[in-house]
């Protein structure tokens, strides 16, 4: 809710507008740019890994994702880009830092959620198959089903890590950080209360958006992906 701005009016009348949403002051504006679509997981061929994180390069579509989301963000303020250490978010990032001549910083505690055994590909795979564990995975809400998975409160707690870290650094900026699903997802959770899946569909290339401040988190954007075509 946003506050009402007054206006004084002739004889005893005042007017009370339905006003703008303003940024409270110190906050962050945090664009969350998920990757575009990596590298098809190919059967007896896992994904290089990275820090235990499978760390496939974006597909071709991808690429044209990373592009269309430059397309997009290129006339928005933007007063920092964030990456993770996995390269599909480098790649993502890529164009629309060339174009605004900013140089990435790297956020390692936004990196994807970790998959244990199913890292390297075999996740998707198991998905695909609805496999025991992934049904169980879905039900409970819980990543760490998967056996040497992350757990919630594990993910939870670096995600608040790695968006304390950016919104100290940028009071009163606009962000724009490219992260990955999983994170996504949790990073609304966390600041709408919901259910740890209930966010977790996030599309390729896709921008959401949400304010920082000292107490809360405000979700400003879900999902959008008009630019994308």
């Amino acid at each position: 809710m946003t506050s009402p701005e007054v206006s004084q009016v002739t004889g005893e009348q005042v007017t009370f507008r339905q006003a703008r949403y303003h940024l409270p002051l110190n906050a962050t504006e945090i664009l969350l740019v998920r990757h575009g679509e990596s590298a098809p997981a190919v059967t007896g061929r896992p994904f290089p890994l990275v820090d235990g994180h499978g760390d496939p390069p974006l597909a071709p579509d991808g690429l044209v994702q990373a592009t269309r989301v430059a397309d997009h963000l290129v006339n928005t303020r933007i007063d920092a880009i964030y990456v993770t250490t996995l390269r599909r978010t480098v790649q993502t990032a890529a164009p629309l830092a060339a174009r605004l001549g900013l140089t990435p910083a790297v956020c390692a505690d936004l990196r994807e959620v970790h998959l244990g055994e199913w890292e390297g590909g075999l996740f998707r795979q198991r998905v695909a198959e609805n496999h025991p564990i992934a049904v169980r995975m879905r039900a409970e809400q819980r990543w760490d089903v998967i056996p040497g998975g992350e757990s919630t409160e594990d993910l939870g707690a670096r995600v608040r890590r790695g968006m304390a870290r950016i919104a100290t650094a940028h009071p009163d900026q606009r962000v724009a950080v490219f992260t990955h699903g999983g994170v996504i997802g949790q990073i609304i959770a966390e600041a709408t209360g919901c259910g740890p899946f209930a966010f977790v569909g996030a599309d390729n290339g896709s921008v959401s958006c949400v304010v920082v401040t000292e107490t809360n988190w405000l979700v400003r954007g879900y999902n959008y992906i008009g630019h994308l075509g």
